[in-house]
């Protein structure tokens, strides 16, 4: 497999793009002009994996922010998921990068579940403040999520300027 980190041409964008329709809900997406125009953006970038013949088979959508970076989407193809793609991606992307945040649904069921568990295992902590994701679409609620973090779990004050970062820098909104 291929990894690419680099401006992403209008073919792989739509690769990417697909992946990332099937792997997330509309609440937890931006509309395709919405992503597209992320790409203007320089503090967004995109990883991806190549197979032998060039098709994207899984990525990693982040943002390179003050002092940590925020892993927005990482998703892998449908027919290549369950094989250690993603977590090979994610370990990769870990030994590069600063500090890393993301966000993940509570482990209200299995599948949420699942997924703060995968992250567990790659190092990060699950922190229990409060946190809101702003509507990723016109007409969308917010939505309650947790924030996870690594290498290490975050104190309050820490907490507090990243979710103002992400409310501002990510999705243009000031505190709720």
């Amino acid at each position: 497999m291929q990894n690419l980190e680099r401006p992403i041409t209008a073919q792989e964008f739509n690769e990417v793009f697909a992946i990332m329709d099937e792997a997330f809900p509309d609440n937890e997406k931006r509309t395709r002009e919405d992503q597209a125009a992320l790409l203007e953006q320089n503090a967004y970038r995109i990883k991806t994996v190549k197979s032998q013949s060039g098709k994207i088979m899984a990525f990693l959508a982040y943002w390179q922010l003050d002092g940590y970076c925020f892993v927005e989407h990482l998703a892998v193809s449908k027919e290549m998921r369950g094989g250690g793609t993603g977590g090979a991606l994610m370990k990769e992307f870990l030994q590069q990068s600063q500090p890393v945040v993301l966000e993940v649904e509570p482990p209200d069921n299995d599948i949420a579940a699942r997924r703060i568990r995968f992250y567990e295992r790659l190092g990060f902590h699950l922190n229990s403040f409060s946190y809101r994701q702003p509507p990723m679409r016109n007409g969308n609620a917010w939505l309650p999520l947790f924030i996870m973090s690594y290498p290490k779990p975050l104190s309050n004050s820490e907490f507090c300027a990243v979710k103002q970062q992400l409310y501002h820098t990510v999705y243009g909104v000031e505190q709720a």
